[in-house]
């Protein structure tokens, strides 16, 4: 088993992307998981994707568009305050508004120029770029 399936699904995805495939399969399926690749999909770092059942905690099938230089979720789950963000941004992201970062809030997961809009802190989770 898997200690950290959300890292085990983005080096899955990067990895896929770097070699040129159109589509990767990730296994197993979780809340979490899906809800990241909904956040790449709408800043358009992937396609669709959809979940398939096979008894045994789905699996998610996901297009791939080429849009990703580098994916990984953040270890240790730095918490941050919502005037905090800026030093974030300089360590896990090559330039200014390139790139985003996932953060765990009250209002669930958002990007962190979310976060930023509702003066809310949070935790990291992940970044893509």
């Amino acid at each position: 088993m898997f200690n950290d399936p959300l890292a085990a699904a983005l080096t899955k995805v990067l990895n896929a992307e770097r070699v040129g495939k159109r589509e990767v399969v990730i296994k197993p399926a979780s809340s979490i998981i899906k809800r990241v690749l909904t956040i790449m999909n709408e800043q358009g770092y992937i396609g669709s994707f959809e979940e398939v059942e096979d008894g045994k905690g789905n699996i998610l099938k996901v297009n791939l568009l080429g849009n990703i230089n580098r994916c990984g979720v953040i270890k240790p789950r730095f918490s941050t305050a919502k005037d905090q963000y800026e030093k974030w941004e300089k360590r896990y992201l090559p330039a200014k508004d390139f790139g985003v970062i996932m953060v765990s809030t009250p209002q669930g997961l958002v990007t962190h120029s979310a976060a930023k809009e509702k003066q809310t802190g949070g935790k990291l989770i992940a970044y893509c770029y």
